[in-house]
């Protein structure tokens, strides 16, 4: 007699889960310093390597700040506006706007790009919702400080991954308790700190996907790099240092060369003193200008002189230089970073000076719309129980990152339905005007109801015409009878 015995999911984690934990955990504690590093600089809060040279000791607490970093990538993300997701088919998109609006992926997606372009990737992890079976599926955004993942490069996918957090964000424990997700192909497993020391297992979803539910979504990659590189380069970094360094040079000079120096010569003790004798102090007979001075023994008045007062205008030339070496850097026309020039920019010239910044806008909406697409699909597969049908392709709709005039659009819509190539009535037409989804939504339901309306006032008119003959009709037959 065989009797079959059920598979009980693992109460403790394997030898092998063990060793891939302690894999992934020491590769994220690798790259963590480095992270860090870029997240300070966009914020402003990096340590200025001092030089020790032209800063005296009692300044060396003074902090000086430029935004250049976070403007260099606030002015990328900006044009990184994620709309929709759409059926490449046409086919009705209601489905993939449920999983966008239950999981606020167009809000979302703006911190995964911004946290994308500072550390270089950012990870979407997708899983089953938890308000029951009719739930959406969930797409959350995961910074790469707690997540990271174990990459095969000849399958261009991930074969495991880890998320480190605090575990007071999602279960009820101390405030210094954190927790572990792992996440396989077939399986999810979720831990908290045990008393002995090591791991609990407090979940495991074995959801069977036979794919990572995680999708990286890297920035800047190379064939040898596949994690991604951040925006904040090493170059970037050294231009912030030197203009920061550069403004605490101007504090420094405020503070003491600020006030011009005056000289007197000839002059005796006495116009340093009090009624009573007593020295003033240097500020006192500064800022008292030595209003009056006696003439000396032989009847010489004393001489009295200033030193020049210090410029800083070569220092600002000094800080523009820079402007204009990291508007290099990041594709910004140089106005961006504060640089101007006594004769402004025309409109034309700086929608030239953008080209490089589209151009980059463009690279990046390429890169991560394949990332989003991904991720949508898991979703779509953790909801159906089987995975969607590859000749099916999900598009992400962006918004155009360029920034052309509103009467432009329009005159080349028009050219194109004007010639034929595109329907009046296409959404094609109206993505190329210039208009955000939600405003193509509207204009579609505008035209549904027009085209409504219009059918109504048709049968309208028709009915009295089809109507009068049989109402002859009638009469006839009454008085025939």
């Amino acid at each position: 007699m065989t009797v079959s015995i059920p598979d009980l999911p693992l109460l403790h984690l394997s030898d092998g889960e063990l060793a891939l934990i302690n894999v992934l955990r020491a590769d994220m504690m690798r790259d963590r310093s480095a992270l860090l590093l870029r997240d300070a600089y966009f914020n402003g809060e990096q340590l200025i390597r001092d030089l020790g040279i032209s800063i005296p000791p009692q300044l060396k607490s003074l902090h000086t700040v430029i935004g250049w970093p976070r403007v260099g990538v606030e002015s990328l993300e900006e044009r990184l506006d994620l709309e929709a997701f759409r059926w490449a088919d046409g086919a009705d998109s209601a489905d993939l706007a449920e999983i966008v609006e239950a999981n606020d992926l167009l809000d979302e997606s703006s911190l995964a790009h911004t946290d994308a372009l500072i550390f270089g990737r950012e990870y979407l992890a997708v899983g089953s919702g938890d308000c029951g079976e009719d739930c959406p599926p969930l797409i959350s955004v995961e910074s790469p400080l707690d997540m990271t993942l174990m990459w095969d490069a000849r399958l261009r996918m991930g074969t495991a991954a880890l998320r480190e957090c605090a575990a007071n964000s999602y279960v009820e424990s101390g405030p210094e308790e954190r927790m572990l997700v792992l996440y396989t192909p077939d399986q999810t497993v979720t831990c908290l700190p045990s008393v002995s020391g090591g791991w609990e297992i407090v979940d495991r979803d074995e959801h069977k996907l036979g794919v990572l539910p995680v999708v990286r979504m890297a920035n800047r990659q190379r064939t040898a790099d596949r994690i991604g590189k951040s925006e904040i380069t090493p170059e970037v970094m050294s231009i912030t240092d030197a203009a920061c360094r550069r403004l605490m040079g101007m504090e420094v000079a405020a503070e003491f060369f600020g006030a011009p120096q005056r000289y007197i010569l000839g002059a005796s003790e006495s116009a340093f003193q009090d009624a009573d004798g007593t020295a003033k102090s240097a500020w006192e007979t500064y800022i008292g200008r030595v209003l009056a001075l006696e003439r000396d023994e032989d009847g010489a008045v004393p001489t009295v002189g200033q030193f020049a007062a210090h410029d800083p205008t070569g220092m600002t030339k000094i800080i523009d230089l820079y402007a204009r070496i990291m508007s290099s850097q990041f594709g910004l026309p140089p106005h961006m970073l504060g640089y101007t020039t006594d004769n402004p920019a025309s409109a034309d010239a700086i929608r030239s000076t953008e080209a490089k910044l589209v151009k980059r806008s463009e690279r990046r909406i390429r890169r991560f719309g394949s990332a989003w697409q991904q991720a949508m699909r898991l979703a779509l597969w953790v909801r159906d129980g089987e995975p969607p049908d590859k000749a099916r392709r999900i598009e992400t709709v962006w918004r155009n990152p360029a920034t052309p005039t509103v009467a432009a659009q329009a005159d080349a819509t028009v050219k194109l339905v004007q010639a034929g190539i595109l329907p009046a009535d296409s959404d094609v037409a109206l993505e190329m005007a210039g208009l955000s989804e939600n405003q193509r939504q509207r204009v579609r339901t505008d035209r549904l109801r027009s085209r409504g309306t219009s059918i109504l006032d048709r049968l309208a008119e028709i009915a009295p015409d089809d109507t009068a003959p049989s109402v002859e009709a009638v009469d006839g037959d009454a008085d025939t009878g």
